[in-house]
């Protein structure tokens, strides 16, 4: 596999920003259902893939959607043309007769419910975070967000149980003359070691 170009890099990495205020324009379906499409082959645990996505965009789940969010994400979700819930499968065991089916991944799971909890969680953030390259990559901003209530949001969006909210992520074509100055990062002495 060949790297790609210092574009690329700066697109998905050194020039992406978080966005959260957002231009009036529109987003199609079909764009998302190419984020999709590019962010479903990242990696997963037995290639469990337990995110599940609800892409809101109607007025109408947009305001049930701000009553979970809090104060400080008011705006920014409801001025974002889609805001999409990254949410797991709480039964993602289920799909892996389908996704792993070269050997019984299901039997490692069943009857575990604190692994089942663990693997949805980390597997799904994971693909949370495909998700942010693969809308970066075809043109969307992104501003991931963590505050909100999330017994709010799955009573209002999953109220049967099987899904669980794990983050949000405001999506469209952000102000960049309205971004906050980079915050720093830490250097690689700082957090990495080779041993």
């Amino acid at each position: 596999m060949k790297s790609v170009d210092q574009a690329a890099i700066a697109q998905l990495f050194t020039e992406a920003r978080t966005h959260n205020v957002w231009q009036d324009k529109h987003v199609d379906d079909a764009l998302l259902k190419q984020v999709y499409e590019a962010m479903k082959f990242g990696p997963t645990a037995a290639n469990s893939s337990p995110a599940r996505i609800v892409f809101v965009k109607s007025a109408e789940q947009k305001a049930r959607l701000v009553e979970c969010v809090s104060a400080g994400n008011l705006e920014k979700t409801r001025s974002a043309p889609v805001t999409a819930i990254i949410a797991f499968d709480n039964a993602f065991h289920d799909q892996l007769p389908k996704l792993f089916p070269h050997a019984d991944a299901r039997s490692w799971y069943a009857g575990n419910d604190e692994k089942i909890a663990r693997d949805a969680l980390m597997n799904s953030s994971l693909q949370g975070g495909y998700f942010i390259l693969a809308a970066r990559a075809l043109g969307l901003d992104c501003g991931p967000m963590g505050g909100f209530d999330a017994d709010k949001v799955n009573a209002a969006f999953f109220p049967d149980g099987k899904w669980s909210v794990n983050f949000l992520i405001n999506l469209g074509y952000g102000e960049a003359d309205k971004l906050h100055p980079r915050l720093p990062r830490l250097s690689f002495d700082e957090a990495c070691r080779i041993v």
